[in-house]
């Protein structure tokens, strides 16, 4: 069992926040978050919440700032090595539009230092695989990178990776009797190397819906879902065989970056499109409240007949079901704004990932049992020739030696067999 991680991040103030002379009511000390409500009494104390970690990327002279960098070394790395255990893994950003959720997920590709969580961790996959492969030990490992990209506009699936004459083109979401909800006729690119991601990266943006409103002049007005599954593949010879025996492990890592929250007010109304827009954002998001509430109100272990889990109400739901509630180790990540103007949004966003802490994924490793066995039976009898040979080597130098090291629960099992059967 595995329990939803929470983080919390606050950006510094915007253009119109700063116009409005708004004051700042969030504050960070350690794991946990304090907002104050502008409209009550200095006296008054504030709202508290406690998570995995609360990053301040308000103020960068304070000495808890959290650039790219630490929410990255934070949260990515992890993610990388619960991949590389043969974990699935998810990140998904949450919060009102304009909040920083696309900065902290993808953030800017071109610059270093603000490069966000996906690139970053790409870049740091391969890294990891080079480093793998170089330092001969894992002779017999191998890995496997693959990409697609999508986004889910007016509860319609597209794949942003596709050439641009197709890009309208709405998929289908199926699902899979093991595996469970994919999107049919999504491309799948195989990557070797961070430059061939960062170009896939680059292209899929482009084609990302992106619109102004009046809380955010590139407000995205569609969820985007960066997937990438790894896998990775030993080989193992029995002694005294030539055959192989391959075992493999997949990953999938998902990131997620949902489109903001928002009010009728915030939208620009002129337009009906963004009216429209806002109005499928706000179902959908509507639709992942009920998911999380229902699965933080599930007992782990306990079925309870008659509780439904409304995941085929909404596309987004319906895709990220394992992420959100099964076979899958997540982090959400809550962005939020500083200014007292959002201070609604802002208590209503926390209150979302203070729920979200309760609920609990049943993650496994993602290995074929058959394979497994298998070479979990060829490492023992290779351990067990190794005591035998040992122990060999130890009667010959001293005759008193005349039980050969055995340790392995599965020989010692076979010896008691052998010692019953001879007392017969």
């Amino acid at each position: 069992m595995s329990s939803l991680r929470v983080a919390v991040r606050c950006r510094p103030f915007n253009d119109r926040e700063r116009a409005m002379g708004s004051p700042c009511v969030v504050n960070m000390s350690g794991k946990d978050t304090m907002l104050v409500n502008p409209k009550e009494d200095d006296d008054v104390p504030p709202r508290q919440f406690s998570f995995d970690y609360s990053f301040w990327s308000h103020d960068p002279m304070t000495s808890n700032f959290a650039d790219q960098v630490m929410v990255y070394e934070s949260i990515g790395s992890t993610v990388l090595d619960d991949a590389f255990s043969g974990y699935h893994s998810c990140v998904f950003a949450y919060g009102q539009t304009g909040s920083g959720k696309s900065y902290t997920m993808m953030g800017d590709t071109t610059s270093e230092d603000h490069r966000g969580i996906t690139p970053r961790l790409c870049e740091d996959l391969f890294n990891r695989i080079r480093t793998k492969l170089d330092d001969g030990v894992s002779e017999n490992w191998s890995a496997k990178v693959e990409v697609s990209y999508m986004e889910i506009y007016l509860e319609q699936v597209r794949d942003l990776l596709n050439p641009s004459e197709n890009r309208k083109k709405t998929l289908k979401v199926r699902e899979h009797m093991l595996t469970g909800p994919y999107v049919e006729d999504l491309s799948t690119h195989a990557v070797s190397n961070f430059a061939m991601v960062k170009s896939l990266m680059k292209e899929g943006d482009k084609l990302r819906t992106v619109k102004a409103t009046s809380m955010n002049d590139v407000s995205s007005r569609s969820h985007a879902i960066f997937q990438i599954i790894f896998t990775q593949t030993n080989s193992t010879t029995a002694p005294g065989s030539k055959k192989a025996v391959h075992t493999e492990r997949v990953s999938k890592i998902s990131l997620v970056d949902l489109a903001g929250s928002e009010r009728s007010g915030q939208i620009n109304a002129r337009k009906g499109s963004r009216m429209k827009e806002g109005n499928q954002i706000n179902k959908s998001l509507s639709t992942l409240g009920k998911v999380m509430t229902a699965l933080a109100e599930r007992v782990p272990g306990k079925k309870t007949s008659g509780q439904h889990i409304p995941y085929r109400e909404s596309v987004l739901t319906w895709l990220l079901r394992e992420s959100l509630g099964g076979n899958s180790k997540t982090f959400m990540m809550a962005a939020i704004s500083p200014a007292g103007a959002n201070y609604d949004e802002t208590l209503s966003t926390l209150r979302y990932a203070n729920q979200a802490k309760k609920i609990v994924n049943a993650a496994v490793v993602n290995e074929d049992p058959t394979a497994k066995m298998i070479r979990m039976l060829t490492e023992e009898i290779k351990s067990l020739r190794g005591q035998l040979a040992q122990a060999r080597e130890g009667g010959a130098a001293s005759p008193s030696a005349q039980r050969p090291l055995v340790t392995s629960p599965t020989a010692t099992h076979i010896r008691g067999l052998s010692s019953s059967g001879s007392s017969r």
